[in-house]
Order: structure tokens, then sequence, then C-alpha cells
């Protein structure tokens, strides 16, 4: 199977959960709705090359996310009605105006894994090995990439890990004294 025909896949499994998320009114139901876009945003990232976004989207939005949503639904009450709610038809124009305009737009894209990009003819991958030592002072190129070039980013996801994890760890705390 091409790998076109797996992101197709991928994008299919995305559209139906957030769908799912947005019109369900179980309310987990549409939380394990939304751990699957999640987690299909994960692979999606995978595809595209983007390894540690992936991982950070896996274990904030797939992970502790969905079960700091399901530890919230477990500690107040629902009441149940019409499993699916009513989207107006201005919503649902609006949410097909944006897949219409995004759908558009992907195939000005250049291929995944495609010879002609910057990234995979070299020329990126050889400016850090030029000048990497040089520019940044550090003995180990990945080191260099990550922290000088890429330092907002990994920062950032840093940042968000570890404010999710120790957010995970007050509310189980608080859970097992309650």
């Amino acid at each position: 199977m091409s790998s076109s025909l797996l992101v197709a896949g991928v994008l299919l499994f995305m559209l139906g959960s957030a769908l799912a998320a947005a019109v369900l009114q179980d309310v987990v139901g549409s939380i394990v709705a939304f751990a699957g876009y999640s987690f299909g945003v994960a692979v999606l990232w995978a595809f595209l090359r983007a390894p540690d976004v992936a991982l950070t989207e896996a274990a904030v939005g797939a992970g502790i996310t969905t079960v700091l949503f399901l530890l919230t639904i477990a500690r107040t009450t629902v009441s149940r009605s019409d499993r699916f709610e009513r989207i107006s038809l201005r919503s649902g124009l609006a949410v097909v105006a944006i897949v219409v305009t995004v759908g558009a737009t992907v195939p000005a894209l250049p291929p995944v894994g495609a010879a002609g990009t910057p990234v995979l003819d070299g020329a990126v991958s050889q400016y850090y090995l030029d000048n990497a030592y040089e520019q940044t002072g550090v003995t180990n190129v990945v080191t260099a990439v990550l922290v000088g070039y890429r330092g907002f980013d990994t920062l950032g996801e840093a940042a968000v890990v570890f404010a999710a994890g120790v957010a995970m760890l007050l509310v189980l705390r608080r859970e097992a004294f309650l």
C-alpha cells in the first residue's frame, strides 16, 4: 500500500473522528472521538517526518488530555439527551468551506519524500554539518540542531510536556486523597 493511500486513510479517520467529537452529545463518546482525532494527528506528523512533534501530540493530545477529560467527567454529573446534536446550516457551511479550502491547498504541497525538497536533497543537512560546530560552539551536531537552531521550538515542546505531566500528577494526587 502506498504512503499516499495511508495518509489519505489517516486524514479520513481524522475527519470522521473530528465530526464525531463535534456532533456526539454523549460526552464520553465525544472524548474518545477527540482522542482518536489526536492520535490521527500524531500519526500524520510521523508520516510528515516530524517524530518529535508526533510524540508530543501522542503524549499530550491523545494521552494526558484524554485522561484529564475522563477524570473531569467522572467527577461531574452528565445528563443524557439526544445522541447527536443538531448542527446549524451556517456552522455546517463554515466547516465545509474550511475543509474545501484546506483540501484545495494540499495538492500544491510537494509529495512527502520528493527528491527536490531542500531537506531531502541534502542542502539543509549539509548546511548543519558544515556550520553547526562553528556557529553554535557545540561538539555534537544533533545537540546543535535541537538547541542552537531549534532551541525555542524544543523549549516549547519540553514546556508543554512538562506542564501536562505536572497537571496530570496534580490531578491524580488529588484523586488519591478524595
